[in-house]
């Protein structure tokens, strides 16, 4: 198909086709689904065909729920005939014959009580044509396939679009976060100095014990990897929107990578304003999930 794009995995699609006195049409919708659920309702005349169907269909897609719809409409008229077996008619009526004169019985065969005899009249299919048959029905449904992932991709593009305004509002509060994290430090070692000198009546806190305090804390809260690691997760979901198909799987696992760096931040802070933005974090990380589970 040329350049890969992103695909969702909703979408429609319906062909019809006539060909040699018989009108066939496919329609398909898929939804979500983790790997490809085929589920065909046709004829069960054209169950021969199911395989073909199948193989025909991965061609066009490779996750999905996909529902598809066949009909058959023969328009000849010839699909069954009718067929009078003379020499079973003239058995039943030699026998039936018999049995009067064995039994003294008046002869009152009639015409429409004959005819209802097993076999007199049989049906017989008239010979189906497999090959003509499946050269109109793939082309109904490879018709109907080929608007279906064209509607896939232009959600696709939809959805590429949102997630894409959705990382760049993530990028932002990771911003935030790394912006803010050392002032929290700085915060923290004014306000120890302040007590310490307050219980010390004004003198001066020993700089080497005070740094000591400030150097803990800063372990305790340092959010640094985490933010590396969240940049990281957003830059490799940005390629992967812009470069391939197919990539459902890889983004569902970079979004879980994502929200466990968020708890971690949130776990961590102690600073309400960064917290406010972990939250705001995790809960763009929850839609951003949601939204993954629909691209193939």
């Amino acid at each position: 198909m040329g350049e890969q794009m992103i695909k969702s995995m909703t979408g429609f699609g319906r062909c019809e086709v006539s060909e040699a006195n018989r009108k066939f049409t496919v329609e398909m919708k898929s939804v979500n689904h983790r790997y490809l659920d085929v589920n065909l309702k046709m004829p069960k005349r054209m169950n021969f065909f199911e395989a073909s169907i199948r193989s025909v269909l991965k061609e066009y897609l490779q996750r999905g729920k996909v529902d598809i719809f066949i009909t058959c409409e023969d328009m000849s008229g010839e699909d069954v005939s009718i067929r009078y077996n003379k020499d079973v008619a003239a058995r039943y009526l030699e026998y039936l014959r018999q049995m009067a004169q064995d039994f003294g019985l008046e002869d009152d065969v009639s015409l429409s009580a004959l005819s209802r005899y097993p076999e007199v009249f049989s049906m017989e299919e008239a010979q189906v044509d497999e090959e003509g048959i499946w050269k109109a029905l793939e082309k109904a449904l490879r018709g109907a396939a080929q608007e279906m992932v064209e509607s896939r991709i232009r959600e696709g593009n939809h959805l590429k679009e949102d997630l894409e305004d959705k990382l760049e509002e993530m990028s932002a509060h990771v911003a935030f976060i790394e912006a803010r994290s050392p002032q929290i430090i700085a915060q923290y070692r004014q306000k120890l100095y302040d007590r310490v000198q307050e219980l010390l009546g004004g003198a001066q806190p020993e700089e080497s014990r005070l740094l000591t305090e400030v150097t803990i804390f800063a372990d305790k809260v340092c959010v640094d990897e985490e933010i590396v690691r969240l940049k990281s997760h957003i830059r490799s979901m940005q390629k992967a929107l812009r470069e391939s198909d197919g990539v459902g799987r890889r983004l569902d696992f970079v979004a879980q990578e994502m929200n466990r760096e968020a708890n971690t931040i949130l776990s961590k802070t102690t600073d309400l304003e960064i917290s406010d933005r972990g939250i705001d974090l995790k809960t763009l990380i929850e839609k951003v999930r949601e939204q993954i589970q629909n691209i193939e």
